[in-house]
């Protein structure tokens, strides 16, 4: 009697089919929506490090342009979602503070890409982010998160402001919305597939 085979740290087996693991980060400033959009979406309950905000965090965290945040993330979001029958996506959401960004580099490691969430009316928070996913080399598509009450954006001025490349895919999405979530993760999917052919 033979051993089982052993699976690659890839691949695991569902129902018989063989399923490809693809790490994908979802990043973007403080405050703009990582937690919300992997909680509206995952298939599992989200790993979740959301604490309460104390006075000693307003003096580090740039409040301004945030209404009704008391919470923060404080080392990840972590959430699955499977997307066909031979591809799951893992998803790690990065802490936006400053503070953070050490984290990063581990986080980084093997991920395909990142889906990098943006505040339009808080554009300028989003250059370090972009900056940090670059140096990675990781390939990205910008969600541009759509808040209550915020106006639309055009397309072709975000990405002016945002220093973008023509390929670089940008949506509209509401992070609360699953669907909308789900849409802003197939386009950058799409993106990574097209990249690699």
């Amino acid at each position: 009697m033979g051993s089982a085979p052993s699976l690659g740290e890839r691949d695991y087996v569902r129902g018989g089919a063989t399923q490809t693991a693809v790490k994908i980060l979802v990043v973007g400033h403080f405050a703009v929506g990582k937690t919300t959009l992997i909680g509206s979406i995952s298939e599992i309950e989200p790993l979740s490090t959301e604490e309460t905000m104390t006075q000693a965090a307003e003096a580090v965290d740039d409040l301004k342009g945030v209404q009704g945040k008391t919470t923060t993330t404080v080392a990840m979001d972590f959430g699955r979602l499977t997307i066909s029958d031979r591809v799951v996506l893992y998803l790690f959401g990065t802490p936006g503070q400053q503070r953070f960004v050490q984290m990063w580099e581990d986080m980084a490691r093997g991920a395909l890409g990142a889906l990098v969430l943006v505040d339009p009316e808080r554009l300028a928070d989003s250059f370090p982010v972009i900056d940090l996913i670059e140096h990675y080399g990781l390939e990205y598509a910008i969600a541009v998160n759509h808040f209550d009450g915020a106006p639309l954006r055009d397309e072709r001025a975000l990405r002016e402001a945002l220093d973008l490349l023509d390929d670089t895919p940008v949506v509209t999405c509401d992070a609360r919305d699953e669907k909308s979530s789900a849409a802003a993760l197939t386009t950058l999917v799409r993106y990574l597939l097209d990249r690699t052919r």
